[in-house]
């Protein structure tokens, strides 16, 4: 009796809120009315509620817009192993404060996500120390399909499995014909690609060594350059139409490989996906000059005309979600500094050839894409479907990723007529940097609700609650 009573006593002392007058975006519309979070849950959803008991915090929405919280599919959050340049903690945190109230994160950690136990582990740390939803990939390598393959049994309680099918670091690249038949033949669960082919990476690299004295970022696009993601992704959906399996390209660059896609038919009947990401939504390869190693990440940022098309791809369903590829590195593995990172030794190679490649991006996603809304590049109901309808759909998200009665209250409200500046002191990310620097958003997040907590609200943050692990419809 005294354990039942506890746990009525902790049900009852959450506090519970009312957003009153506010224009909700979703489902493709956006309506005007009142929204009641009970118990960490959306309870009610009508134009106006107003008997409501006292236990009921209101918030005044009124000019300002509720979204569902957004949710990343491809984040690097570096723990275990990893923890001088970002943490689960710091990068969850700047998740939030951003909108994203969820993430799914990749097995390049140290140790990599190779194995049951590995992969459980990350789970248990984000557990005691996320402020954001979790899901975690199981990691491949050439020689561990036995271990990935026992995922089957937890395809409700994992997000998918992750392949490099191109450079990476460590064994983490699978190129093993045999591996790759074997997972794609036997996998239960999504299985989502990072896909450059690594030959052509090479031939590019020392072709342009041959021809230049040094490289520097903007050579990037020159290696890791079209051919080199259009034949790694021609292969993964050659491999995934051999089998069927469920397959999910990320971080799509190029023009070359859009004609890979189709918006023929609804998302939740696509049996092959794809991702973009918002730095290829956003920079070009003329901004090398300016950002140079900061803006390098792979697949790289390519021509102009790249991002047009993904633009296009985009709007018309062709690509089917928007994340960030989250990828935290100090300032000195980027070379960045007159004195880079003492644990590297630059020996013959250029600085650019040294920086580690990836961009932290988590915390400004929703702001950049509420940036192009207030371009007239995309509205906000799109705005909520790549960033959380389509992510939900996409990897069979249980009750997350919509407004509606009886998920869970994972939800942020936008001022769009507030704007923040970027700067070093409101950036979350443990590395302290990001490319968006001095950048001016015309718009704010500024609240944020995970199961129902207001974890952020206006700088200010409750950290008492975690959250919870992701569960998955399949």
């Amino acid at each position: 009796m005294h354990a039942k009573g506890l746990v009525i006593t902790v049900k009852q002392v959450m506090q519970n809120y009312l957003i009153k007058n506010i224009s909700i975006v979703n489902e493709g519309r956006i309506q005007h009315g009142d929204v009641l979070i009970r118990n960490g849950r959306i309870e009610k959803i009508f134009p106006q509620i107003t008997q409501i008991n006292t236990d009921v915090k209101e918030i005044n929405g009124e000019g300002k817009f509720l979204f569902p919280g957004a949710i990343d599919d491809q984040v690097h959050f570096r723990e275990p192993g990893l923890t001088h340049k970002a943490t689960i903690y710091t990068e969850s945190k700047a998740a939030v404060a951003g909108g994203v109230t969820s993430f799914m994160e990749m097995p390049n950690t140290i140790p990599p996500a190779f194995t049951q136990e590995l992969l459980e582990e990350k789970y248990r740390i984000a557990s005691q120390t996320s402020l954001a939803n979790y899901s975690f990939y199981m990691g491949t390598s050439n020689d561990n399909a036995d271990e990935v393959l026992k995922t089957n049994k937890k395809k409700s309680e994992v997000c998918g499995i992750k392949i490099f099918m191109g450079s990476s670091t460590g064994n983490l690249l699978v190129d093993n014909p045999s591996t790759l038949d074997r997972i794609f033949s036997e996998s239960e669960l999504l299985i989502a690609t990072h896909c450059e082919d690594e030959r052509i990476i090479k031939q590019n690299l020392e072709k342009l060594k041959a021809e230049k004295k040094e490289l520097t970022a903007a050579d990037h696009p020159l290696i890791r350059n079209d051919e080199a993601c259009y034949e790694s992704s021609l292969k993964a959906i050659g491999i995934t139409k051999k089998y069927d399996t469920r397959l999910h390209i990320l971080h799509i660059s190029t023009e070359k490989e859009l004609q890979l896609f189709s918006n023929m038919m609804p998302l939740k009947e696509k049996r092959i996906t794809a991702e973009v990401c918002v730095h290829h939504l956003h920079f070009t390869s003329n901004d090398y000059e300016r950002l140079g190693n900061q803006i390098k990440c792979n697949p790289a940022i390519k021509a102009p005309n790249n991002k047009e098309a993904l633009w296009k791809a985009l709007l018309d369903d062709q690509l089917d979600v928007i994340a960030t590829d989250h990828a935290p590195h100090t300032w000195q593995e980027k070379y960045l500094t007159p004195n880079p990172s003492p644990q590297v030794e630059r020996g013959d190679k250029s600085p650019y050839e040294k920086a580690h490649a990836g961009l932290p991006l988590v915390q400004h996603s929703l702001l950049l894409m509420l940036y192009y809304h207030k371009q007239g590049k995309i509205s906000l109901e799109k705005i909520a479907e790549k960033m959380s309808h389509a992510v939900a759909d996409c990897f069979q998200i249980s009750q997350r990723g919509y407004i509606r009665e009886g998920y869970h209250a994972d939800l942020i409200i936008v001022d769009l007529n507030k704007s923040v500046n970027v700067s070093k002191e409101n950036i979350l990310y443990k590395c302290g940097w990001s490319p968006l620097e001095n950048m001016e958003f015309p718009a704010s997040i500024t609240h944020t609700f995970v199961n129902g907590n207001l974890v952020y609200e206006e700088g200010k943050w409750d950290e008492s609650q975690k959250g919870i692990r992701l569960l998955f419809h399949r």
